[in-house]
């Protein structure tokens, strides 16, 4: 099922992680639906336009099950169909940099890396309000601290 031009449900839901752990990952609600539709429309599929290539998604829709296996946060978005950690190899700071500069979004978060290219992208879009808050991943004694950006 597509939910935009260039992003599918599938790939949306998808998760090695949950497949491995023989976990069911399809959403059950159709709000989690639409909120993903919401999330590939106002955010995704504009950066695919931009960057000109594929977007690889390496983690979108998390049923409440994965979430507590990959350590989620209890209040993650990504529960909800509202969140994706992406990934363009090599032009990961550039997705950042456009969102945060023409889209609308929640959350935007610089996950790790360097300073000039982070290993991954968070984003969520909420279409019940977004905060427009940037924040950058690090990891202080070994635990994730967030910082605002």
């Amino acid at each position: 099922m597509n939910l935009t031009r260039n992003f599918t449900l599938a790939e949306m839901v998808h998760s090695t992680t949950a497949i491995r752990n023989n976990i069911d990952n399809t959403p059950k609600d159709i709000v989690i639906i639409r909120n993903l539709t919401n999330l590939c429309q106002k955010v995704l599929e504009p950066l695919r336009d931009h960057m000109d290539c594929s977007i690889r998604v390496s983690s979108g829709y998390r049923s409440p099950e994965l979430n507590k296996l990959v350590k989620g946060s209890k209040s993650s978005q990504h529960c909800l169909g509202q969140a994706a950690d992406i990934v363009v190899y090599g032009r990961n700071s550039e997705m950042f940099m456009f969102i945060s500069q023409y889209l609308t979004f929640d959350q935007l978060i610089w996950e790790f890396g360097t300073d000039s290219e982070p290993d991954w992208v968070h984003v969520s879009y909420s279409d019940t309000g977004n905060k427009m808050q940037m924040l950058k991943a690090v990891k202080v004694n070994g635990k994730t601290k967030y910082i605002i950006k």
